[in-house]
């Protein structure tokens, strides 16, 4: 062979690394263009099916590694990767919706999905209507005949009612609807969406499979391969796709993310159960407790519930009040978010998010880090002193 130039060899080096290393973490693949090893490879290759690699965008053998492990971990067939979890959500609806359709979402939905629906229906004649995360059994009676698509939440991740699932579902495909969940809060561990009945289960990856407040991701899952490949047709024409560094640090979370989610409860229900008995605070939104709404669902669905629970502060105690408790507190960071190894605290105006909101008083919602939780309770408590 002619003795090829340095400029070519800086880019074209004959050398290979031996075969046969092998090592615990998945393998870092960054791609934008894919090899072929011929051109019948090339034009066999289907982007749909995962059996062969066609473009970075659609996946490489690190994306692929993570797609089959969540989907694994909620129990579903098919997975696809996003930027974020309204990014899945985004791809979700665009797949499934057009002018003339109708949609219904929780009243407590996310909010980022309540702005993109809100969006379709001015801009894109797509009906968004809005019903109450209690409904249960009685989501048939809002059921349309142009109705495609049921939004569910379990809980809301601000005011944490925890919907009937296996009700909703069973009315929606009683009418042929499907529903999409929004399994986020859970992560796959204390409830897995296919076994209440979802079709579509949603997660922002962002949270506790990540671990570490450092990444974008979402995921969409599903079991019917059907369904997986219209929602794949969106991800393709919408060009979702995620770094393969990202999709490394998420993989490297999983491993350690039951741990991380038990300890997140555990510390979580203490600190719920000492803010329930403090005066300053009149209601505790917390699924684990019996006053929260759907607490039953909960107790019959989960097995479990994380660091994320909210609080309701005496109506007695003004905005500027609640807001100087939550400037006071000093291991708590004021984010959203939530699923990492740091607290958060967010004050929310409740009662401009939802339509028919009856509670009195500033809205908090903690999210319970891995800090200690003694130390957290007299975080809170000397900020309760600031009231």
């Amino acid at each position: 062979m002619t003795k090829k130039s340095i400029q070519t060899q800086l880019i074209r080096s004959d050398y290979r690394a031996p075969a046969g290393f092998d090592a615990y973490p998945t393998a870092i693949h960054h791609a934008s263009t894919v090899l072929f090893k011929d051109v019948a490879s090339m034009r066999s290759g289907d982007w749909k099916n995962k059996n062969a690699y066609t473009y970075g965008l659609h996946g490489t053998p690190t994306t692929f590694t993570l797609e089959a492990r969540l989907a694994e971990i909620e129990g579903g067939n098919h997975c696809l990767l996003a930027p974020s979890g309204l990014a899945a959500i985004a791809m979700i609806n665009l797949a499934l919706l057009k002018s003339g359709d109708d949609v219904l979402l929780p009243e407590n939905v996310y909010n980022p999905n309540r702005e993109l629906a809100r969006w379709l229906a001015s801009d894109f004649g797509v009906t968004a209507r809005f019903y109450d995360p209690m409904v249960g059994a009685g989501i048939a009676d809002l059921i349309q005949p142009n109705t495609r698509l049921i939004w569910t939440e379990a809980p809301g991740s601000v005011s944490m009612e925890v919907p009937d699932m296996p009700a909703i579902c069973a009315a929606a495909h009683a009418r042929g609807v499907l529903v999409a969940l929004d399994n986020t809060w859970a992560a796959g561990l204390a409830l897995r969406g296919f076994d209440v009945g979802a079709d579509i289960v949603m997660q922002a990856l962002t949270k506790y499979q990540s671990g570490g407040s450092d990444v974008l991701m979402g995921a969409v899952i599903t079991r019917d391969r059907a369904l997986n490949d219209r929602i794949a047709a969106s991800h393709m024409r919408l060009g979702m796709g995620v770094g393969a560094d990202d999709a490394y640090l998420v993989l490297r979370g999983l491993e350690t993310m039951k741990l991380r989610f038990d300890a997140h409860d555990a510390s979580a229900r203490k600190i719920a159960a000492w803010l329930k008995a403090r005066p300053e605070i009149t209601r505790v939104l917390h699924p684990a407790f019996e006053d929260c709404p759907g607490h039953a669902a909960w107790k019959r669905d989960f097995s479990g519930a994380g660091g994320l629970f909210s609080v309701l502060f005496d109506p007695r105690y003004t905005e500027q009040q609640t807001d100087r408790f939550v400037d006071a507190l000093s291991l708590f960071g004021i984010g959203y978010s939530w699923g990492g190894t740091h607290s958060l605290a967010v004050p929310y105006r409740i009662q401009g998010m939802r339509s028919g909101w009856q509670d009195a008083g500033i809205l908090v919602r903690f999210n319970i880090g891995l800090e200690g939780t003694e130390d957290l309770i007299a975080d809170i408590e000397q900020a309760l002193a600031r009231l």
